[in-house]
């Protein structure tokens, strides 16, 4: 496997969640009412799958074997492109908690701040994949040797190994206050 194999995998994953808040959004526009648990597990998708998992790799290991190779220009724009998507990803989700929070407090107004954020979120992913999937990686993978894919493989591999005691250390350090 290449080391795009485990990224675009993920990708399939988090496609499937923006079905289901699809899904939500329009029972939401009906309703004119949120579940603010539902919010919560979106979220907490986003932040632990999306972002931190699939974004970690490919910030702290890809981006970082990338930066010591000879990329085009075309390729090192992108790149920087989808750090600056990660980034605007992270904002939508903080606001999108931020509009929960007022919902929860009892500002039912809040509810459209709410769609807002999640239609954005599910318009943004899907191009966001698309560049990469489609561009960014078949581009770049051409840099690396077989051995440097296989060393990233495994990286993706230990990071994987790793996310689930962080996510779980920070469960417990956030209810022990």
């Amino acid at each position: 496997m290449k080391p795009r194999g485990p990224l675009m995998i993920e990708h399939r994953l988090i496609e499937r969640m923006l079905e289901i808040v699809r899904r939500e959004i329009s029972s939401m526009k009906d309703t004119r009412d949120a579940d603010p648990v539902f919010i919560d597990a979106v979220v907490d998708f986003i932040r632990t799958y999306a972002d931190r998992t699939h974004h970690g790799k490919e910030e702290d290991i890809l981006f970082k074997e990338l930066g010591g190779k000879e990329m085009s220009a075309s390729d090192q724009s992108l790149m920087e492109e989808l750090v600056e998507e990660h980034k605007f990803g992270r904002k939508t989700v903080k606001d999108l908690v931020d509009a929960k929070d007022d919902y929860v407090s009892g500002n039912r107004d809040a509810i459209a701040r709410i769609i807002e954020n999640l239609e954005t979120l599910a318009r943004f992913y899907p191009e966001h994949i698309r560049k990469e999937d489609k561009v960014f990686f078949p581009s770049t993978e051409k840099l690396f040797s077989q051995e440097e894919q296989d060393a990233m493989l495994e990286a993706f591999w230990e990071f994987d190994r790793k996310m689930i005691h962080e996510k779980y250390t920070a469960v417990v350090q956030q209810l022990n206050g």
